[in-house]
């Protein structure tokens, strides 16, 4: 919203941040924080330890992008073109897109295809950098790899999907979520894989050039549509109980 030149002093933490969005976005977490951060949408100081610190200008951003998704239904995708709009000083033209969500749109938050496109991620973060990245402690962290949430390669390094984890499985232990807790979700996500190529199988064994596209394309699908499923039945289950 502002150039980085510009921008007031960051002195704010995640937790302080979230005490003054929290009255106007009851719903709001320190994940869905860092998810906006993970998307580029807003980017907050980093001290010498890793630890985020936001400005004035980073909490009005938040508060930009909390009331487009609350009020508008606006996806992600239109917030950050108004963003970047904003920041180049343009004229917005986007938010008259329809304020009736599409299936597509509705909780947008909830990963689409396009976030399971299958790339390697390059394990490159040390232990001590993933601590930090991740704001997790050692003993949580040793928790996470003793039950099978995050496990680095052959070299002891850790990717982005490990910090992704690391802090999703720290936020879940505030409301007393452990480690142990969850070896369910890994186990059931090693099932949909082993599901997932089974099915694929027979695109795999294509021998057109477009085949190893069509498999791609179909696994973000595939991922995609069983988060948003399990996401869906949680929500349902919530709703019969009240």
């Amino acid at each position: 919203m502002t150039n980085a030149g510009m921008r007031s002093q960051a002195s704010l933490s995640i937790g302080e941040v979230l005490t003054q969005l929290r009255p106007d976005f009851p719903d709001t977490t320190i994940s869905k924080l860092r998810f906006l951060e993970s998307e580029g949408l807003v980017e907050p100081e980093r001290t010498p330890t890793g630890y985020r610190k936001y400005s004035v200008e980073d909490v009005a951003r938040l508060r930009y992008i909390l009331t487009a998704q609350r009020d508008h239904y606006l996806p992600l995708k239109v917030i950050r073109e108004n963003l970047d709009d904003i920041d180049k000083g343009a004229p917005t033209t986007r938010a008259t897109v329809s304020l009736v969500p599409t299936p597509a749109q509705e909780d947008d938050h909830i990963p689409g295809a396009q976030d399971f496109v299958v790339t390697r991620v390059a394990a490159t973060l040390t232990r001590t950098e993933l601590l930090a990245r991740a704001e997790v402690s050692e003993d949580e962290l040793d928790h996470m790899e003793q039950f099978g949430l995050i496990t680095p390669d052959s070299q002891g390094l850790f990717n982005e999907d490990s910090v992704i984890i690391a802090t999703t499985v720290h936020a879940l232990a505030q409301y007393g979520v452990e480690p142990r807790h969850l070896r369910a979700y890994k186990s059931a996500a090693d099932r949909e894989i082993g599901l997932f190529d089974q099915v694929l199988a027979p695109l795999a064994r294509g021998r057109d050039p477009q085949a190893s596209e069509r498999v791609e394309q179909a696994t973000a699908e595939l991922s995609a549509l069983s988060v948003r499923l399990h996401a869906t039945l949680v929500r349902a289950g919530l709703r019969a109980r009240s």
